[in-house]
């Protein structure tokens, strides 16, 4: 089992995830919502968001050794595993979504000194669209990240008070 400190891994990763996704939706709202945020705040943005994203498969990785480690767990923990194995292909579109808002705000942004006005217009009309599927994903993301972090509070807390 991997450990941090001597601490197993798990708790400590899944609470990067929990809270870096969540802060990259807010900060994908932002971003969305203002070009002018999108071009100070878009790359902090999307960092965090990729830092999340690359704890997603480190959270389900070290959760299934302490689960091992543990001995299995039981029905409540076998509830927030699924939970979290849906997790992964939505954070990963999250990400896409929000770095695909930043490269065409980009070229709006180009495009504005350099091509016709009709030509402007559609470029920053795509990226605020694919700007606001990306703070609706964002918005999937943190609604699943609840809901699976629901699950394993519930497995913890009810075999510590059981």
């Amino acid at each position: 089992m991997t450990t941090i400190g001597g601490l197993p891994a798990h708790p400590l990763i899944v609470h990067a995830v929990v809270v870096l996704l969540p802060l990259a939706a807010i900060g994908t709202l932002a971003v969305a919502a203002r070009p002018t945020w999108r071009r100070t705040l878009g790359i902090p943005v999307l960092l965090v968001g990729l830092i999340g994203l690359i704890g997603v498969p480190l959270a389900t990785t070290t959760g299934e050794q302490l689960q091992h480690a543990l001995g299995g767990g039981g029905p409540l923990v076998e509830i927030h595993e699924q939970r979290a194995d849906r997790l992964l292909p939505f954070a990963l579109a999250f990400v896409v979504l929000l770095a695909a808002t930043l490269v065409l705000g980009r070229r709006a942004d180009r495009a504005d000194h350099v091509e016709s006005e009709m030509r402007v217009r559609s470029l920053t009309r795509v990226a605020t669209g694919v700007g606001v599927l990306a703070a609706l994903s964002g918005a999937v993301v943190t609604g699943l990240v609840v809901w699976i972090g629901q699950a394993g509070a519930t497995a913890v807390w009810q075999s510590v008070t059981g």
